[in-house]
């Protein structure tokens, strides 16, 4: 710190205050740049989530076929996600 204060002490130091504050103040701008420019768009939008509600007096079959029928939707699904990568895989040549 010693030779950077002797610098300022010794001859013409206009020149040299202007070229330190250009240079410090260019440096703050691109720092307030980046935190102003890291807090746009980086919330994730609002997620509504639906909840299937169900009368309360239910038996135990009810349930069950409820269960089965969710069971086959999954079941379809996953089968139908295994068919595209096997499609997938012919035709990059992996399978």
């Amino acid at each position: 710190m010693r030779d950077f204060f002797a610098v300022f002490r010794n001859g013409d130091n206009r020149e040299r205050v202007l070229g330190l504050t250009l240079a410090v103040l260019i440096t703050i701008i691109i720092i307030i740049l980046f935190l102003v420019d890291s807090t746009i768009n980086t919330a994730p939008p609002e997620q509504v989530t639906y909840v299937q509600d169900y009368k309360p007096g239910r038996t135990d079959a009810e349930i069950i076929a409820d269960q089965k029928k969710d069971k086959a939707i999954r079941d379809a699904y996953a089968k139908s996600k295994q068919e595209q990568f096997k499609k997938l895989g012919k035709r990059f040549g992996i399978d």
